[in-house]
């Protein structure tokens, strides 16, 4: 799933903000990195994964055979939140700020990624997207700097929520065959009991 994410993204940024004028590569921006690259290129650089708990479904799903009868029950959908540091990098500051400008009005557009540009198991699927928004208590942008050994640059920290589908099937009992039978509680003399019970039989 994490691939398809990283295909999706590349697939948006390549086409609707950068063309041909920068490589789009997901590597972690540690000094080494940085030492080796050549041109200019924007870093979209996974660094957080955790389930959305707020959405997550607990309802169990019936999957059906091709005639209709349930054949088994599959967990409800469960969503992800995938955060990256998106980062420019040019020989020249200036350069790096109007391609994260262009990044940033570039997904502003969009609150998931267009249809055109999903791919693989994510096609068809509503892929959520937030852009610049207030890092949470637990995350720092310098503590992720200072992990990586890399000097601080301007970032853009992008979001994207993805629902993720349980693989796993429990089969579902044998399907009832016959009618109820339904059985009426009488008193010792054969005639129905006061306020008789009616009831399937076991």
């Amino acid at each position: 799933m994490i691939h398809d994410v990283d295909a999706c993204l590349g697939a948006l940024i390549k086409a609707e903000a950068l063309a041909a004028e920068a490589e789009v590569v997901f590597e972690a921006p540690t000094t080494n990195w940085a030492a080796r690259r050549t041109g200019p290129v924007v870093d979209v650089f996974l660094y957080d994964l955790r389930e959305d708990v707020a959405r997550r479904d607990a309802n169990t799903r019936p999957q059906r055979d091709h005639t209709g009868r349930i054949v088994g029950r599959r967990r409800g959908i469960r969503y992800f939140k995938l955060s990256y540091m998106v980062t420019a990098w040019t020989s020249r500051p200036t350069d790096e700020h109007r391609l994260l400008g262009q990044l940033l009005e570039t997904l502003l557009c969009y609150d998931q990624v267009p249809k055109a540009h999903l791919r693989g198991s994510l096609r068809d699927k509503a892929v959520l997207l937030s852009v610049s928004l207030p890092p949470g208590p637990d995350r720092s942008l310098s503590d992720l700097w200072s992990a990586l050994g890399g000097e601080m640059k301007p970032s853009l920290d992008l979001v994207v929520g993805v629902p993720v589908e349980p693989a796993l099937t429990y089969p579902a009992g044998p399907p009832v065959l016959q009618p109820p039978r339904v059985q009426v509680l009488r008193a010792i003399d054969g005639q129905p009991a006061d306020g008789q019970r009616v009831g399937a039989e076991e």
